[in-house]
């Protein structure tokens, strides 16, 4: 596949706790591209704010749409690469739908990556260590209802790549990422 002028940008949507944010930083490695994962753009509202306080949803909406803008200006060909939790819910489409955007402003391509695994490997990722010290969801409860409630957002882009990563080991996921888009 051709690269556009303006790169790509790849978009790894999963559930909390299905190594989202390791496959990505391989990912990010192997394509020396940039990664934003979705706790950089949450944790300075969530260390202020709790997220029933309107401030909370604000100062997110307002450093993502400070970042975004920044990335459509970035150097023709730069690659990146952002982790999410996403929803087919009207809210979560309107916000793939940035990601969207973004691509077009760049002109780059977009390739949405959805991970899933079995939920009880779900539930073991979920407690592994450091998560809560990076602010990451830990409580299996909420998980369970996520998981019950929602279906993971397959957004609309050039490149849909859907996997489930149960078996997988982050290496052999960014692999057959980087092998499905022809990098």
């Amino acid at each position: 596949m051709t690269e556009r002028l303006g790169g790509f940008i790849v978009h790894i949507n999963g559930w909390p706790g299905t190594g989202k944010l390791t496959i990505a930083r391989i990912l990010a490695r192997k394509l020396s591209a940039r990664l934003l994962d979705n706790h950089t753009l949450m944790n300075p509202a969530e260390a202020l704010f709790s997220r029933r306080d309107p401030l909370y949803a604000s100062l997110r909406s307002e450093i993502r749409r400070s970042a975004f803008e920044h990335i459509a200006r970035a150097a023709a060909g730069e690659r990146f690469v952002f982790t999410d939790a996403l929803a087919d819910d009207d809210r979560d489409r309107a916000t793939f739908s940035s990601y969207r955007d973004l691509a077009v402003a760049r002109g780059a391509r977009l390739i949405a990556v959805v991970i899933d695994c079995d939920p009880e490997e779900n539930l073991k990722r979920l407690v592994a260590a450091g998560r809560a010290e990076a602010r990451k969801l830990t409580d299996p409860n909420v998980l369970k209802d996520l998981r019950a409630r929602h279906r993971l957002l397959r957004g609309e882009a050039d490149h849909l790549i859907e996997f489930d990563v149960t078996v997988l080991s982050p290496e052999a996921a960014a692999a057959e990422i980087l092998k499905t888009i022809g990098i």
